[in-house]
């Protein structure tokens, strides 16, 4: 690896290879992982197999989010519902600048 006079570069050029550093450390073990995943996908199919049929497991992760319940629904219509999560819908904030409560507009 090249020799790098860090007292020649500008202030942006040290900042830029900060930014540089701190990405490359912390993708470090991500790309370890799947170069290992590689080589081993690799040795699996020359001997015939997958390596999911050899691990017997999914090679990835997948998560699976299930949607939260309504908690809230919209008074002139009942199609409209919100579980209390995330932005309040328009419907819920007119509600509330009508004068209702929060509890009158709970299923």
């Amino acid at each position: 690896m090249a020799e790098l006079d860090l007292e020649k570069l500008s202030l942006k050029e040290l900042k830029a290879l900060r930014t540089q550093l701190d990405k490359a450390i912390a993708t470090y073990e991500d790309r370890r992982k799947r170069e290992a995943r590689e080589e081993l996908e690799e040795k699996a199919r020359s001997l015939g197999f997958t390596l999911a049929e050899l691990i017997g497991a999914p090679l990835t992760r997948t998560r699976t989010r299930t949607g939260a319940p309504p908690k809230y629904v919209n008074p002139s219509n009942a199609e409209e519902t919100w579980s209390g999560r995330g932005r309040r819908p328009r419907w819920f904030e007119e509600a509330l600048a009508q004068g209702r409560s929060a509890n009158e507009l709970k299923i």
